[in-house]
């Protein structure tokens, strides 16, 4: 078999009708959008139209979206721009952020520009503690805070509108990192409560080094980019045309597609789960798995002590299997997953995360499965 790719979380292959749409683009637009001659006219026609149809998927208005280059600018204007336009001091997050999040939020608060920055308890599973998060947002002056939708590590789910009604509740301003579930999920921004929430294309199927950041007509932030008038002056420098355009094509074709994405990817994920439990003695999974309760792109799997087990990806890398690890923090080590860190996962325990996309069969995770059973029981501490 073809090498098998499982790290969807990480980046996506591109759509071939995205590719078909940005190489169309490519090919014969080339005006500066910013220039008032037709050439120019006719590239700001499409980036009008590519802020249209996002805005359009999430019943949003053209005038709350904004191009990016990518979620953690995103994550980084919402989180810093936010805090600054209401002078905020008191920052809520958790320690299993991605560290678009994590790294700002720390920074601000080395800076001096917040005063206090509060995690809110999560369990063994990545659950955020929603009665811990009222008493803080109750016990301090207005809050931001920022809680992402489903974690990219372990795919737990974060009940957005949940958070959304306790940071209404309590006048906080609610920015949520959405990189993994935007167009995974319906998102409706009339009925959220959140003030920012973010976008990368390479997680959905589009192109790199863009993505978007929605911010709620209610709420008014300056640039954090500053250079030039684009994005209706909230961000300079020249827009990437091409990947405007592929973005918004991916997200359409994710709306389209969405219900027969999530069955058949949710199938799979299922699979997988049954299939390692039966051939693999003392295996178990960090974060929710639960259909409900976890992100269905994403399975994090929680390994029996081994020897070596620092080669467990790259032997699944030498066998052709294509995905993403962590562990732990342990005496031993320097480096590791924050995110399991955060929930306190067993460090002796090797762990990686398979993430599984449209493109994605059972055939593959058949060849995985065996692949894994055989370096687990040549490794495996007895």
């Amino acid at each position: 078999m073809e090498r098998v790719y499982l790290d969807n979380a990480a980046t996506t292959p591109l759509d071939q009708d995205v590719m078909a749409e940005m190489v169309n683009v490519m090919s014969n637009y080339y005006g500066n959008p910013s220039s008032i001659h037709a050439q120019g006219r006719e590239v700001r026609t499409l980036i009008e139209k590519a802020r249209k149809t996002v805005a359009g998927l999430l019943n949003a208005t053209p005038a709350e979206v904004f191009f990016t280059s990518g979620g953690t600018e995103a994550d980084n204007t919402a989180i810093r721009c936010g805090i600054a336009a209401y002078n905020i001091k008191h920052a809520i997050t958790s320690k299993i952020e991605h560290h678009a999040v994590e790294h700002t939020l720390n920074m601000l608060l080395k800076q001096g520009v917040i005063d206090k920055l509060s995690f809110v308890n999560i369990d063994s599973k990545g659950n955020v503690d929603y009665d811990h998060l009222e008493e803080l947002l109750k016990n301090n002056e207005r809050s931001f805070v920022s809680l992402m939708h489903a974690n990219n590590e372990l795919g737990t789910l974060t009940d957005l509108e949940r958070v959304g009604d306790l940071c209404e509740t309590y006048d906080a301003i609610y920015h949520c990192d959405t990189v993994q579930t935007m167009g995974h999920y319906v998102h409706d921004v009339r009925k959220l409560k959140a003030h920012f929430i973010v976008c990368a294309a390479h997680k959905l199927h589009g192109p790199k080094g863009v993505g978007f950041l929605f911010v709620n007509h209610n709420i008014k932030i300056s640039p954090m980019i500053f250079g030039g008038a684009q994005e209706r002056n909230m961000r300079g420098g020249t827009e990437n045309v091409y990947g405007i355009v592929g973005l918004a094509k991916a997200l359409e074709i994710a709306y389209a597609e969405m219900e027969q994405h999530q069955n058949h990817i949710q199938e799979l994920k299922t699979y997988m789960k049954e299939k390692l439990v039966a051939e693999i003695p003392g295996i178990s999974f960090n974060g929710e798995t639960d259909a409900d309760k976890s992100l269905y792109t994403v399975l994090n799997v929680s390994f029996p002590e081994m020897d070596m087990a620092d080669m467990l990806l790259f032997n699944l890398d030498i066998n052709g299997v294509s995905a993403s690890g962590g562990s732990a923090c342990s005496s031993g080590s320097n480096i590791g997953s924050h995110v399991l860190t955060g929930i306190g996962a067993d460090p002796n325990r090797p762990s990686i995360r398979f993430s599984f996309s449209k493109y994605n069969t059972k055939a593959e995770l058949d060849y995985v499965v065996e692949k894994v059973k055989d370096i687990v029981e040549k490794n495996v501490v007895v």
